[in-house]
């Protein structure tokens, strides 16, 4: 069966940004390495996200940022081992300093390169952020790691991911990674969690 890793990127980014390729470089020939855009709504995201997991069994999540908030609710509810790179978890307090029109920093499959951030979709975060532990359990408190940047100006959660889970790793990098520091960081930790079983 092939081993198979889903990538979810953070909230300006797209499947196309550095991390996701860098990724893909370093797998190839070992995993299949899933790096969809995601759709801009959470809950849209969140049920997109399920049902890629139910349809290709990924073996382990890789999340940076807003893709590592979305992580840990999809690894808790399915049983799936995830790395959460720089996760934020309060993006209410991000998107709530940045109301307007902004522009995608990586290319999406559909063109589509501006969004709006507004108060409904900054709402509808704000209800997934207080709901967000709810699936956690103590069989994945070994199974969803965090990796931590050294210099991540933005956001400050290793706290409060220690709060819910035992293993938390760090990088001497910023919020989101370099291609070199995915290589160096990010894979071999991935390549420990693929070691472990998908349990739906």
């Amino acid at each position: 069966m092939t081993t198979k890793i889903l990538f979810l990127h953070g909230f300006f980014a797209s499947g196309s940004c550095i991390p996701a390729q860098a990724l893909k470089q370093a797998f190839e020939g070992k995993a299949k390495v899933l790096t969809p855009d995601l759709p801009l709504h959470p809950r849209k995201a969140l049920a997109f996200i399920t049902e890629l997991c139910e349809r290709e069994h990924p073996n382990v999540l890789v999340g940076n940022s807003n893709g590592s908030f979305l992580a840990q609710i999809v690894a808790s509810r399915l049983g799936i081992s995830a790395l959460l790179g720089n996760p934020h978890f309060e993006m209410t307090r991000f998107l709530s300093e940045r109301i307007g029109t902004h522009e995608y920093k990586s290319p999406r499959i559909d063109g589509q390169q501006h969004f709006v951030i507004d108060q409904p979709l900054i709402d509808e975060f704000a209800d997934l952020q207080a709901h967000q532990w709810d699936d956690c359990r103590p069989e994945m408190t070994d199974r969803i790691w965090g990796l931590f940047g050294e210099n991540d100006h933005l956001a400050h959660f290793e706290p409060l991911f220690l709060q819910h889970y035992a293993h938390a790793y760090h990088f001497p990098g910023a919020h989101t990674p370099t291609a070199e520091e995915v290589r160096e960081y990010y894979v071999p930790l991935v390549e420990r969690l693929m070691q472990q079983p998908y349990n739906k």
